[in-house]
């Protein structure tokens, strides 16, 4: 199973990346315990541990690839794969959230992005 979900930031690209890839910036944009890194092939995490996973692509401001699975994944399904594609126009961003490689049960992280991720991101960088 896959979806897409599409939002805008009133902020840039570059913002959201570099909140996205750091600690600090995952953590207040969320408002759960991130780590995070800038590196590939490294490892985060987020929400207080309930999301993990590995950087696979980055390319500064514009996508971050990510491994991505949560604690309520079976421990012998794979990761599943989200990509976040950032277009920015005139000082506000799109996000565009490509998730895929989940179990039929995943639809339930749609709205799962929504509450704990785009709700709280809207007033972080309101």
């Amino acid at each position: 199973m896959e979806f897409t979900l599409k939002t805008t930031f009133n902020t840039t690209a570059q913002e959201i990346y570099e909140s996205w890839l750091s600690n600090e910036g995952h953590s207040d944009m969320t408002g759960g315990e991130a780590t995070a890194s800038t590196e590939i092939g490294a490892s985060f995490s987020a929400w207080d541990g309930y999301i993990s996973g590995k950087n696979i692509a980055l390319k500064p401001n514009k996508r971050i690839v990510q491994s991505w699975r949560t604690t309520e994944f079976f421990a012998d399904e794979p990761d599943s794969t989200i990509e976040i594609l950032l277009n920015e126009v005139e000082g506000k961003t799109e996000l565009t959230l490509i998730h895929t490689n989940l179990s039929e049960s995943g639809k339930q992280y749609i709205k799962g992005w929504e509450d704990h991720y785009f709700e709280p991101m809207q007033e972080y960088f309101k």
